[in-house]
């Protein structure tokens, strides 16, 4: 049975950097993961990440994976992890596929797309209606679409979709949106978006595809006629696989400055924790921290 000194859950950018600091303490590690860049993959144009004054999403994590497969990064790719629990005094980590043994594991899986929950929207998922403007707005060129949601992630949808969509219609459930405020300015002074606010989204209807959604405002219910629909609306941590690690009421796991756990060997990183900003950069940065934190713990805990 091969026993890893180190498992990293996650490849966006908390687990890469975690992989490549991992990598130059010369650790034997294993990173599994179902997708590489996370959602730094799926943001569009990317202004505030040191270094790059510009760059888009696809780019940045496709420069992260290429930093990883420079230390030839043993990589279990489109696994989803099921459980972690601690078994014989080292870690079981099992996927959908196959079992791992680890002495530390760090957590770095991030978030995934909260749902509206509302009638229609299973139906007509994947048939007009996204949760990821990066890979899908292409499909809706000249066409009337909707952003649900009223922060940076509508916002930057949004944006994405002002240069492609014929219409951009925002339907945000607060009194005015969120977000940067650079963002904001953008997305309000754009010539083809309409803003919906105290607005939500109460069913998703159509034929074969999307073609309109229901809202209520404080004036009553009105159809929205659309041919795609983008939810932005937040994010759930993925870390129901986690079961005795402390969590806090959002399900992000609690950490300390040293991105311990409530359990010695379990470490996390990026989205997936209590930091409170969650953006590309800090959890870059968490990831390095985190993967400096496994080195001292496996040299202080003699195996």
């Amino acid at each position: 049975m091969q026993i890893y000194d180190l498992i990293i859950i996650g490849a966006g950018p908390a687990g890469i950097t975690a992989s490549v600091y991992s990598a130059r303490k010369k650790l034997n590690f294993l990173v599994i993961s179902l997708d590489i860049g996370g959602q730094a993959a799926w943001s569009g144009d990317i202004e505030n990440y040191t270094g790059y004054q510009f760059i888009t999403g696809p780019e940045l994590a496709q420069k992260f994976h290429e930093h990883m497969r420079k230390y030839d990064t043993p990589l279990k790719e489109n696994e989803e992890v099921l459980e972690l629990k601690r078994l014989n005094g080292v870690f079981l980590v099992r996927t959908n596929k196959s079992d791992y043994n680890s002495r530390s594991v760090i957590i770095a899986s991030g978030k995934r797309s909260k749902e509206l929950g509302v009638p229609g929207e299973k139906e007509f998922k994947n048939r007009g209606l996204t949760y990821c403007a990066t890979c899908d707005g292409p499909l809706f060129a000249s066409k009337d679409v909707a952003v649900i949601g009223g922060g940076n992630s509508a916002l930057d949808a949004a944006l994405q979709l002002v240069k492609i969509a014929k219409q951009v219609n925002i339907v945000n459930k607060t009194s005015a949106l969120g977000g940067d405020a650079i963002m904001r300015q953008k997305v309000e002074g754009a010539a083809n978006v309409a803003v919906f606010n105290d607005s939500q989204v109460i069913s998703v209807t159509g034929d074969k595809f999307v073609s309109a959604i229901k809202i209520k405002d404080n004036t009553g219910v009105k159809n929205l006629s659309v041919q795609g629909i983008f939810v932005e609306i937040g994010l759930i941590p993925n870390s129901a696989f986690a079961g005795e690690v402390e969590k806090n009421n959002k399900g992000e796991i609690k950490i300390n400055l040293r991105n311990e756990t409530s359990i010695p060997g379990v470490f996390a990183a990026g989205d997936v924790t209590d930091v409170p900003e969650k953006q590309i950069i800090i959890a870059a940065g968490e990831g390095s921290k985190a993967a400096l934190s496994v080195f001292r713990y496996l040299a202080i805990n003699k195996f």
